[in-house]
């Protein structure tokens, strides 16, 4: 142990401890900007700069450890006016229009002025020009970047694809797109994990808020709206809303004031995805010599764009199944036309997802089967939130709404996929009676949930056949796995794979909440919900025996194979 004083207190901590986390065990709070604990501790913003007694120069707070007999001061006159002086530059060059920026209200470096008292500022303002394209899924905003190098370090560290890196020197240096590529020219995943944690307004999704408020608004159009599983788990976050205010059927309610004529749930589309994919994994295990394993999920675009990119010789073991998200937009413009006599063309469909890849997906052309585009447009979560505050809508007084028939069922198995683990377990569960003709009990496989390691693994047995299993998520934790597989090292059967560490309730289009990684919350939430639902196997969804019965006669039919499956190589990534 290390013994120091930190403003006048004996604080007793373990060496190789900061400063930063000496005070904070001591009660006493020293501000940051760039930091991110075990991701970015470069101490580059300068805000956390304490004094040291006997040193001369001030020392940043989150990289500098504790020393025995050591005496800090974290707010003397100097590191007041240091940290003021720091501040100041650093929105000498930020683009400080906080009214039109998409973090207003959410923005540390916002905090931070206001905390400081700043009103003005002595040095002249400079922020840097913008040069993007705004019809991309992903922005930035060079003049809103302050240089922090947080999205750097997340995308290098935990997704390990190395997108963003620093350009230029001495005063022109800032952070860019790596070897002065465009967006669209370079291997981004489009995970949003940048977005979540860049602290100010730097980067951000393509707000598509524009395109649905014009949809409402026209009367030739029927508009339908699908809510993805983890939105439910996170949307009232930022409505002042508490876990257990903020249901879904209150975001029906919502979205129903907003003047959407069908609000159906993705939950739907996700047991559909498990009777095609866990029927895929079926028969694939009845050919096995003639199969090609693991076979991995589909559901998650921003992970079938990084095996696209970087294990393309590996996209066959792909599920050919469509994400939840592809597949609703299919049966909306198909099925669903045809049930309330309308053409495909004027259904007008909206996803709201908390992904950022989601936006991408729906813009593939090939994932297209309904001779029109499926999905119109997709809205993050932090969109819909946005678009709720803009209606007016009181999201306290909201009372709770049931969805519309018939695409608005779904077991609890579906509501999972929002959590890391959550397709494999709902796949199992179904897989399990496909095979025996019999329900295990739902939590059978609960194995493969958590956060534990690079990745989970478990082993199945299904009537005598032993599976083998794993589950992986961030694109960091998946190359692990993946080049584990391909050295031999370890083999299975059947993989999961989320782009967003701890899946979809991480999603790069949920609420932002700078410092906090609250994925394991909002999974936790999900996993409720399936035990709470009457109906927890997606076989046993109505809805979706419905549509087979109705419609796609059996799953892996020919009709499926059209609508709901897609082919990964009919497509590129970086074209």
């Amino acid at each position: 142990m290390v013994n120091l004083k930190i403003d006048g207190i004996d604080v007793s901590v373990p060496e190789n401890t900061t400063i930063l986390e000496a005070a904070a065990k001591a009660g006493i709070n020293i501000p940051t900007l760039c930091f991110l604990k075990d991701i970015n501790e470069i101490g580059a913003c300068r805000i956390c700069v304490v004094e040291i007694e006997g040193i001369e120069k001030l020392r940043a707070a989150c990289n500098s450890p504790v020393e025995e007999g050591m005496s800090v001061l974290t707010d003397s006159p100097r590191v007041r006016q240091a940290r003021k002086t720091n501040l100041q530059l650093i929105l000498s060059q930020h683009d400080s229009k906080c009214t039109t920026c998409y973090r207003n209200g959410n923005c540390s470096l916002q905090s931070l002025a206001e905390s400081f008292c700043l009103t003005g500022n002595s040095f002249p303002e400079t922020p840097a020009a913008n040069n993007w394209d705004y019809s991309y899924h992903l922005i930035r905003e060079e003049s809103k970047c302050i240089k922090c190098m947080r999205c750097v370090n997340v995308c290098d560290k935990i997704q390990t694809l190395k997108i963003w890196d620093v350009n230029g020197t001495g005063s022109r240096t800032t952070v860019g797109v790596t070897g002065g590529k465009k967006i669209n020219e370079i291997n981004c995943a489009l995970c949003g994990q940048c977005i979540t944690h860049c602290p100010v307004g730097a980067l951000h999704e393509r707000d598509d808020t524009a395109k649905a408020i014009k949809a409402l608004d026209d009367e030739n159009l029927v508009t339908v709206v699908q809510i993805a599983p983890a939105v439910r788990a996170a949307w009232g976050e930022h409505l002042g809303l508490t876990r257990e205010e903020a249901t879904v059927k209150k975001l029906v309610s919502a979205l129903r004031k907003m003047g959407f004529n069908y609000i159906f749930d993705t939950n739907f589309s996700a047991d559909l995805t498990i009777m095609e994919e866990g029927s895929e994994f079926v028969e694939k295990l009845t050919h096995k010599d003639e199969n090609k394993f693991p076979m991995f999920t589909s559901c998650c675009p921003g992970w079938v764009r990084f095996i696209k990119t970087e294990y393309p010789d590996m996209v066959d073991m792909l599920s050919t199944a469509k994400s939840p998200q592809a597949m609703f937009g299919a049966v909306t413009k198909t099925y669903f036309a045809e049930k309330i006599g309308v053409k495909p063309e004027n259904i007008f469909c909206i996803s709201i997802m908390p992904c950022t890849s989601k936006k991408s997906e729906c813009d593939i052309e090939a994932l297209n089967s309904s001779g029109v585009k499926d999905v119109d447009i997709v809205l993050t979560t932090r969109e819909v939130d946005r678009l709720i505050k803009a209606r007016g809508i009181d999201a306290k007084a909201l009372e709770e709404e049931e969805f519309d028939s018939p695409l608005g069922d779904g077991s609890g198995a579906a509501v999972i996929f929002g959590a890391t683990g959550g397709v494999m377990e709902a796949a199992l569960r179904s897989a399990y009676f496909l095979v025996t003709g019999k329900n295990p009990d739902p939590d059978a496989f609960k194995a493969v949930r958590g956060f534990d390691g690079p990745w989970r693994e478990a082993e199945i047995n299904i009537d005598g056949t032993v599976i083998k299993v794993a589950v992986a998520s961030g694109l960091g934790n998946t190359r692990q796995l993946i080049e584990a597989i391909r050295a031999g090292r370890v083999h299975y059967d059947f993989v999961e794979i989320m782009a967003c560490p701890g899946g979809c309730g991480g999603g790069g289009g949920q609420p932002i909440h700078d410092g906090e990684e609250l994925a394991p919350v909002r999974g936790e939430n999900l996993y409720c919900l399936d035990k709470n639902n009457p109906i927890r196997f997606s076989h046993e969804n109505p809805a979706v025996l419905k549509v087979y019965e109705e419609y796609f006669e059996k799953p892996l039919s020919h009709k499926a194979h059209e609508l709901l499956h897609t082919d990964h190589f009919s497509w590129d990534v970086i074209k």
